[in-house]
């Protein structure tokens, strides 16, 4: 029996790696009976059925870290969400809603302000102001000419990442260079919209060095964070926190209440007015779907 972890899933084959050999493996009947399925990201024990071949059965799935839902993977440690300056033009509600994903899954999330080969350095500090001054890490990048890779060394270093975005902000294309070789096709922007296409269809592992594994994931044009109750956004929001108990109210949303120290926060300049809008229209986005569950 040896120990690995799946990279790829393709219908009921899965890829694990062990070290550094790759084995296609089955999973065994009984994982069914206990529905449990393996995701990529998956810890499994396998019994090599036949070495020549590299093919074995998943004989067990070991306890999961976290699990995902969007991308579909397992033991997940770290995001890289990645914002395109141009073709397409940021989605900064996009973002804030992935920070207040990571947050709730307590996975590290960096920020990626890709292509700024295409756009103006002020209306890229303006962004990158935003959330280094909350405490998010971001890095510039330009995914076919610019990459602080030493920085990207270190940050993916004994860390599962992932890289998540819309589709058409490089996301594939970043990976390609980090690796200096093509390993998934790179995506095209639409003239017509200026959107992307997505091109990666799967969530695929790819070993970056011993312990460091980076995923490329389906890009997309909608994001949902329906695992978020609207009470608890707000703690999701970093910089909210040091006002949270402040409020006059227990149970303030933070936006119609009276005397509510996040307001005041944002009245004050405490608070970016950009990321409350966008709190605010998150929060309504859970509202509604509360109110579609009943």
């Amino acid at each position: 029996m040896s120990k690995g972890i799946i990279t790829c899933t393709s219908s009921n084959l899965y890829q694990v790696s062990i070290k550094n050999e790759t084995y296609n493996c089955l999973a065994r009947g009984k994982l069914k009976k206990e529905k449990v399925s393996p995701l990529v990201g998956d810890y499994v024990e396998i019994k090599v059925t036949d070495e020549n071949k590299k093919e074995g059965v998943i004989e067990q799935i070991y306890k999961r870290k976290n699990e995902l839902k969007r991308p579909k993977m397992a033991n997940l440690t770290q995001l890289i969400l990645v914002v395109s300056m141009k073709m397409p033009k940021p989605d900064l509600l996009l973002l804030d809603k992935q920070l207040a994903f990571a947050s709730h899954l307590g996975l590290k999330a960096v920020i990626f302000l890709n292509k700024i080969d295409l756009e103006e350095e002020k209306n890229i500090k303006k962004i990158e102001k935003i959330y280094k001054n909350i405490g998010y890490e971001v890095i510039q990048t330009n995914a076919k000419g610019y990459l602080p890779l030493e920085n990207i060394k270190e940050l993916l270093k004994n860390n599962i990442t992932a890289f998540a975005g819309n589709s058409g902000v490089g996301k594939s294309t970043l990976l390609n260079s980090i690796f200096n070789k093509q390993l998934t096709e790179e995506g095209i922007i639409s003239n017509k919209n200026q959107k992307g296409k997505n091109t990666t269809t799967a969530v695929t592992l790819y070993k970056y060095d011993k312990n460091s594994y980076l995923a490329d994931t389906p890009g997309f044009a909608t994001f949902e964070i329906t695992e978020i109750l609207k009470e608890e956004l707000s703690h999701h929001f970093v910089e909210f926190n040091t006002y949270l108990k402040k409020c006059e109210f227990l149970g303030c949303s933070h936006i119609k209440e009276q005397n509510c120290e996040v307001k005041k926060a944002v009245e004050e300049g405490k608070i970016s007015n950009y990321r409350y809008e966008n709190y605010i229209k998150i929060y309504e986005e859970l509202k509604k779907q509360e109110e579609r569950k009943w």
